[in-house]
Formats: C-alpha cells, structure tokens, sequence
C-alpha cells in the first residue's frame, strides 16, 4: 500500500511525559513521523506545566524536568508547531490519522494538549492502537501485545528506545510491516 493509494494519512505518535495523567503531569516530548516514505518526522521537548512527576515515568525516559524548563519549548508554541507540521504533511484533502503503540495513553496527553491550547484536536477522536490491530491480525490474548512479543517478530528483537521520535520511527516500521502483510505483499 503506498501513501497515494490510502484515503487515509497516518501518523505515527509517541510522547513521553512525567506521569499517567494530564491533568496532573506534563507531556515531556513528543514525536511523530509519517508511515509511508517518503518518510517525514516532527521532535519537540516541552517545558514542563509544573514540577509533578512519579519516578517510574521519569525512569523510563530519562529526561530531566531541570533541563527541559530551560531549553524546552513553550507548550503552546510546541503544540501550534506539531498541528502546522501535520498540515504540511497531509496531502490535500486527507485528513491524519493518529497511530500509536498504546494510543489511548498517547492520544490522551496529545488531545488534552491540543485542546487546552488550540480548541481542538487535529486528529479528531479516533485514534488508531497497533496493539488491537496486531491482536486482531493474528488473533492474539491482549497480554500477548506488549512489545516483548511484537518486537521480535517486526523490528529484529529491538527494544523501544522511550526516546519519542525513536519509538515514533520503531512504530511506524511496525505499522507499515501490518498493512503490507494485510494487503498480501508479505
């Protein structure tokens, strides 16, 4: 399947934040590519909204809140970016299509971020979870969707990096590698 021949534009998402929720924690960083080639990528650290975090979020990832309300980029400035980098993306008359690995963690942060800043959600309500597609792909338990067993089967044993641009491209490959193997091409 090339980007041509889909009605739908898909967007591969990964964000890494300081907590579970939020309405408590802040999103960290966000990043975003393309699924089909030719391949084009987003990557945006955000000042934190406030000094909330637990230490399992923070282990996963290991940016520092210290650093990222120095150099980090305004949210709303963030944010207004990712939504214009989505619109020069989509080809007319498409609309994108939020893909993740674990969407409904992802896409909440996201669709919080972009409504409390923007009034509304580029990518609607509807996002796209590689995990329920890989679970009714191959008729899976959803314990068997984590990506110690997706990994080894789509991206050579490679863990995720929790670097959101990395895991955005890792995710994307897996992604591509399910639409290809639907449509025959595998």
């Amino acid at each position: 399947m090339s980007a041509s021949l889909s009605p739908e534009f898909y967007v591969s998402v990964d964000v890494e934040t300081s907590g579970p929720i939020p309405d408590k924690y802040s999103l960290l960083s966000i990043g975003a590519c393309t699924i089909f080639q030719p391949r084009s990528s987003f990557y945006v650290e955000l000042k934190p909204l406030n000094d909330n975090f637990t230490e399992e979020a923070m282990s996963i990832h290991r940016l520092s809140l210290e650093h990222l309300t120095e150099r980090g980029e305004y949210p709303a400035q963030a944010i207004s970016r990712f939504a214009d980098w989505l619109v020069e993306q989509a080809p007319a008359g498409q609309h994108p299509v939020f893909v993740a690995f674990n969407a409904g963690f992802d896409w909440m942060f996201l669709s919080y971020y972009f409504y409390h800043y923007l009034g509304h959600n580029p990518f609607g309500h509807a996002p796209l979870d590689i995990k329920a597609y890989y679970m009714g792909k191959f008729g899976v338990s959803w314990a068997e969707t984590s990506m110690r067993y997706v990994s080894p089967r789509f991206l050579g044993d490679q863990p995720l990096t929790h670097h959101a641009l990395r895991d955005a491209i890792d995710q994307a490959d897996i992604f591509l590698q399910l639409l290809e193997d639907s449509n025959g091409k595998r």
